[in-house]
């Protein structure tokens, strides 16, 4: 069947027309009938070389929902001689590189706050319990992310947007790293003052370490339920069972604002504060969106599932 490509132009302009229409554009390729997206993808990309499959955002008719690569065609109601609308997503990089950048820069922030003190503080001081004990904790954290990226996840997307990066690492470099290593480890919780022999207890920590390790390794539990989901090299998609996902759609952002949770209980810092609220804000609104699409993907979703939060949300 014959498929033709176009540039979707911006609703109500006075030069739409133009605007779809370029000397590339529009054109028409062939495929079987039992042709997917990927392949209509494919096809696209020998016609315009620079616009490889991952920069390819592909919709039909009037909806403006991409068509998931994987899926025909036919899924989609297209037929001989439609019309796909393509947008160019600009330069990509891998979604693993993505996360690689993105909890690299917390260990290299905490590190270098808490090791060298006369930089960021302009004097030296000997750590409390507290802070060492969430040195340790956090660094832990996103170690665990380090390798969780590379022997757990398996991503459904290969690629995001390159500018997107940047946005991204804001959220972790800054938020999660350099600001909550410079407010947690400064000299006010430092060894010998008050708040820190308060912080110390030894009871507190071992009530939030415990809290903690818990969260991440309840965590750890449900990437790998995922990670068994979708076979090596597929983006085969089941509803999950199990551990944590019994109760709610996304019991690892459930379990990650657990950890987070222990770690501004035990530091008692704004600035451990503001990235609970800003995070957990973030994974409700990504546990919503992963909610509605497992929903509407599957007709015996379980009823009973919350998004995010066991009975609430």
């Amino acid at each position: 069947m014959r498929i033709n490509v176009a540039k979707r132009a911006p609703s109500g302009s006075a030069s739409a027309e133009k605007m779809a229409s370029s000397s590339r554009y529009p054109f028409a390729v062939e495929l079987p009938d039992s042709a997917t997206v990927d392949e209509l993808k494919a096809a696209i990309a020998k016609q315009v070389s620079t616009l490889q499959p991952d920069r390819q955002r592909l919709t039909f008719g009037e909806k403006k929902d991409a068509l998931e690569l994987g899926n025909s065609l036919s899924m989609y109601g297209i037929q001989h001689d439609d019309t796909v609308y393509v947008k160019d997503l600009g330069p990509q990089i891998g979604w693993q590189t993505v996360f690689y950048i993105e909890y690299f820069g917390p260990i290299i922030f905490h590190f270098i706050v808490y090791n060298f003190q006369s930089v960021f503080y302009g004097q030296s001081f000997e750590h409390s319990d507290v802070q060492r004990r969430v040195y340790l904790l956090i660094m832990a954290h996103f170690i665990k992310r380090e390798l969780e990226t590379a022997f757990v996840h398996r991503f459904s997307h290969g690629t995001m947007p390159l500018i997107n990066v940047f946005k991204n690492s804001f959220h972790y470099h800054m938020l999660s790293g350099l600001n909550l290593a410079y407010w947690v480890y400064g000299p006010s919780t430092a060894h010998g003052t008050p708040l820190a022999a308060k912080l110390s207890s030894p009871f507190l920590l071992a009530l939030f370490t415990g809290v903690f390790l818990f969260a991440e390794l309840s965590n750890l539990s449900t990437h790998i339920t995922l990670r068994n989901l979708r076979p090596p090299g597929t983006r085969v998609r089941r509803i999950p069972y199990g551990y944590g996902f019994n109760l709610v759609s996304c019991p690892n952002y459930l379990f990650e604002t657990i950890a987070w949770v222990a770690v501004a209980a035990m530091t008692r810092s704004l600035a451990s504060v503001l990235f609970l609220v800003v995070s957990t804000g973030q994974m409700y609104l990504w546990a919503v969106k992963k909610h509605k699409q497992y929903k509407r993907e599957f007709a015996d979703y379980p009823k009973s599932r919350k998004a995010v939060i066991p009975f609430v949300l």
